[in-house]
């Protein structure tokens, strides 16, 4: 890879970040608060909360094998997604390069950024197009992006192909692995410290059930995370969210896990048999690629059950396909016996 000082934008390296009040505090008995202009009247959210979620960072870096100087919070991986574009790439300039279909929030913010995003459609079975990919790169490509799972045709790639990209590509290879819970490889963030230019998304909206809560993790090098801490609003994850999130990462979700990855199977299994489903693509996430004659009446007919799904026949490379989130075996039953009873 480049060096980081070529990689970065020059703004964003000389960049000196908000300072709130909380960031000159370092610890000690202190009581009486007066340096933040709040409210002095305790209702349990009337201070701000940690800017840079110390005691979070410490509980996840626990859990998942890394430093805690390697870990950044964010509202969503949307911001961590978008961060990396702010941090990378300078509009107008800069390009990016992304496999295709993936997930739209990639385009999303390299447009709202004003950096290209060059696309590279996946190959035969979604196979992951590594010579292409490089082939779509030059001197101003700052950013790959994969996701592995990928969202939407939920296969994972092989670890060599990916690791081909990441000691070949001069850029920073960004990996989305917001549903390695659900896949039978253990990603790549045992290997972090392996590869400096590579970020690693991960989300607590999947298997982790904290949707509501949004709140998207990326990890990197100790100097890339810093920098996303340098780029961020000052107080990105209030208090609530992070009192939240530690205690429900104190959870075993392992039952939970393994249910949804015997009903992915079993959800599989019985949509094959039916006579209006083409294809079930293979899956290594908590959702199903499902290929049918009749998408789009097919999906109002499950509307109208009461189900909603996912009509991706619109995205190019998944012409006719639902995609189907495998639910609780109930809700399961519930969409196959709508299925059952469809007529093309």
């Amino acid at each position: 890879m480049k060096p980081l000082s070529q990689l970065v934008r020059p703004n964003i390296l000389a960049l000196q970040p908000y300072s709130t009040a909380r960031d000159e505090y370092q610890g000690g008995e202190i009581e009486v608060w007066l340096d933040a202009n709040e409210s002095p009247y305790d209702n349990g959210v009337n201070r701000y909360p940690d800017p840079h979620q110390r005691e979070l960072k410490k509980q996840l870096a626990a859990l998942k094998g890394v430093r805690p100087e390697q870990v950044f919070i964010g509202n969503g991986s949307d911001e961590a997604i978008d961060l990396a574009f702010r941090i990378f790439c300078e509009p107008g300039r800069d390009n990016a390069v992304s496999i295709a279909p993936t997930y739209g929030m990639y385009r999303v913010a390299a447009q709202t950024n004003d950096v290209e995003m060059r696309e590279v459609p996946l190959g035969p079975d979604f196979s992951l197009p590594v010579e292409a990919l490089l082939a779509a790169a030059d001197d101003r490509t700052k950013l790959l992006w994969l996701c592995s799972p990928n969202n939407p045709t939920g296969n994972a790639f092989p670890e060599r192909e990916i690791e081909q990209l990441l000691r070949r590509f001069e850029g920073m290879v960004v990996l989305d692995e917001a549903y390695i819970d659900f896949a039978e490889g253990r990603g790549f963030l045992p290997r972090l410290g392996e590869f400096p230019n590579l970020v690693i998304l991960q989300t607590l909206s999947k298997a982790w059930g904290m949707a509501g809560l949004r709140l998207g993790l990326a990890y990197a090098s100790e100097e890339v995370a810093a920098l996303y801490g340098r780029v961020k609003y000052p107080y990105n994850i209030n208090t609530l969210t992070q009192q939240a999130v530690a205690e429900t990462l104190c959870r075993d979700i392992s039952a939970e896990i393994a249910e949804i990855r015997s009903e992915r199977e079993r959800l599989a299994q019985a949509l094959a048999a039916e006579a209006c489903i083409e294809r079930i693509y293979a899956s290594q996430a908590n959702f199903l690629l499902v290929k049918t004659a009749a998408p789009d009446r097919l999906y109002r007919e499950l509307l109208a059950a009461g189900v909603i799904v996912r009509n991706r026949s619109r995205i190019r490379g998944c012409e006719g396909c639902l995609r189907i989130t495998v639910g609780r075996p109930g809700e399961n039953e519930r969409l196959l016996e709508t299925v059952k009873n469809f007529r093309p």
